[in-house]
C-alpha cells in the first residue's frame, strides 16, 4: 500500500523518474520462482503481503509489537491481491482472510506448517510458498509481490503527516480470549469525531482483531473479527491514498520516500519503470475508486488448526471469476472445510450474474459460477475517511 502512495505522490507532485528510481533501487529484491509473467499490456496481479516479522525492529517497536523471542518466525498478517488492468486504467483488490483453511503448498513435507493449515502459515517459508498456495487453492496467477513489514504503514502515515478518519464512537482493542483481557493491537481512540491519526494509531487500527466501540458507556465488540479488520484496512487505504494525492510538499515527499524504502521487499522482476508508468496512468485515481473484494468465508473450528475461516465455495467462485474477469487458473488443492475435506469451488470463464441454480460443481475450467455477493456496507461503528 505504502509503495503505491509513494509512486502516486511522486507523479502528482511532478517529480521525475530519476528521483524515484534512486529511492526504488534501495528496496530489497529477490527472485520469485512461482510468479507468472503477464503478457505485455494485459491485466496482472500483485500480491501485497503484510508481514508480522519482528526482524530489524527497534527496542521501542519490540515493546509495541513483541520480539523474536515471544513472536518468532513470520506470518502473513495481511494478504491482499491487487489486480491491475493497464488497458482500461482500472484496479481492484481482493483480500484473503489470514485464517482461511487451506492445504499449504511449497513447503518441505517434514515442515510442521505443511499440509492442512491457515493460509497465513504459508509465509513461514517465504513469499514463494504463499504465492504457490494462492495459485493452487484459488487459481489466481500472481505476477509480482511486495512484502510490507509492520513498520511500513506506520512510517508512511507519519511521513504523510497523518491520515484523517471520522470515528462515530470511541474505540479500543480488547482481547479476552485467554481469560485475561488486554489491548492486543494498542488501539485506543477515546473520543469520537474526525481526527488525524499518526502512524502508530493507523497501524493499531489496521491490526485490531478485537475491535470494540463505546455506545453510551457500553463497550460492544465487532463480531466479524478478521473480516471487520479487512474492511477497516480498506478504509485506511482510502484515507491514505487521498492524503497522498493532496501532499504536494517536496520535503514531505522526500521524507516519505526515505522512511519507507527499508520497510519493503519485492520480486526482482517488478521494476521502477513498471510502477512509475503505472502511476502516470493512475494519477487521477482516488481511494474511493478502488473496488475492494473480500473472499467470502465463515468462522469455524478445526481439530487441526483451531479457529479458522472456511471458504463459502459458490460465493467465492463467483467472486474470483468476477475479480479476474474469467481468467481463472487450475485449482489443484481446493480450500478445506472445517473437517479438512476439500471444497468444490465453481469458477467460470467470464464474470457472470447467473442465478445460483446454474452453478456447476466443477472446480476449474468452463463452469458458470453463482453471482458474486455485493461488497458489504461499511458498519455504522467503523471510522471512515474525512
Amino acid at each position: 500500500m505504502a509503495i503505491g502512495l509513494v509512486v502516486g505522490v511522486l507523479v502528482i507532485a511532478g517529480l521525475g523518474y530519476g528521483y524515484f528510481r534512486y529511492q526504488w533501487d534501495k528496496v530489497s529484491s529477490n527472485p520469485c520462482t512461482t510468479c507468472v509473467a503477464a503478457a505485455n499490456g494485459q491485466p496482472y496481479n500483485v500480491l501485497l503481503i503484510g508481514s508480522d516479522s519482528r526482524v530489524g525492529e527497534t527496542a521501542a517497536e519490540a515493546q509495541q509489537f513483541g520480539n523474536q523471542t515471544n513472536a518468532g518466525g513470520q506470518r502473513s498478517d495481511t494478504i491482499k491481491i491487487i489486480r491491475v488492468d493497464p488497458a482500461t486504467g482500472t484496479a481492484s483488490s481482493l483480500s484473503i482472510p489470514r485464517d482461511t483453511y487451506v492445504t499449504v503448498s511449497g513447503m518441505p513435507a517434514n515442515s510442521q506448517l505443511a499440509g492442512d493449515n491457515k493460509i497465513n502459515a504459508a509465509f513461514g517459508a517465504g513469499p514463494d510458498a504463499l504465492i504457490q498456495t494462492i495459485e493452487s487453492t484459488f487459481g489466481i496467477p500472481i505476477s509480482h509481490y511486495i512484502v510490507i513489514n509492520f513498520f511500513g504503514l506506520q512510517d508512511a502515515v507519519n511521513a504523510l503527516g497523518g491520515i484523517s478518519m471520522d470515528f462515530p464512537y470511541p474505540v479500543r482493542d480488547r482481547d479476552c480470549s485467554t481469560g485475561v483481557c488486554y489491548n492486543n493491537s494498542g488501539l485506543n481512540i477515546p473520543t469520537a469525531g474526525c481526527q488525524v491519526l499518526n502512524g502508530q494509531q493507523a497501524l493499531a487500527l489496521s491490526r485490531s482483531r478485537y475491535y470494540q466501540y463505546d455506545d453510551n458507556g457500553q463497550w460492544i465488540s465487532d463480531p466479524s473479527s478478521d473480516i471487520g479488520r479487512i474492511q477497516r484496512q480498506n478504509l485506511i487505504i482510502d484515507a491514505a491514498l487521498d492524503k497522498a494525492k493532496s501532499t504536494y510538499n517536496p520535503f514531505r515527499i522526500n521524507t516519505l520516500l526515505t522512511s519507507v524504502v527499508h520497510d519493503f521487499s519485492k520480486d526482482n522482476a517488478l521494476s521502477a519503470n513498471d510502477l512509475f508508468s503505472l502511476a502516470e496512468r493512475y494519477k487521477a485515481f482516488s481511494g474511493s475508486d478502488l473496488q475492494a473484494y473480500t473472499l467470502p468465508t465463515v468462522g469455524a473450528s478445526s481439530s487441526v488448526a483451531g479457529s479458522v475461516e472456511v471458504v463459502q465455495p459458490d460465493e467465492a467462485g463467483a467472486m474470483i471469476t468476477q475479480f479476474l474477469g474469467g481468467t481463472v487458473g487450475t485449482i489443484t488443492t481446493p480450500p478445506l472445510d472445517a473437517y479438512g475435506e476439500p471444497l468444490t469451488v465453481p469458477v467460470g470463464t467470464a464474470a457472470t450474474t447467473a442465478p445460483p441454480s446454474t452453478a456447476s460443481s466443477t472446480a476449474t475450467g468452463s463452469a458458470t459460477a453463482t453471482s458474486a455477493p455485493a461488497p458489504p456496507a461499511v458498519p455504522s461503528y467503523d471510522p471512515v475517511p474525512c
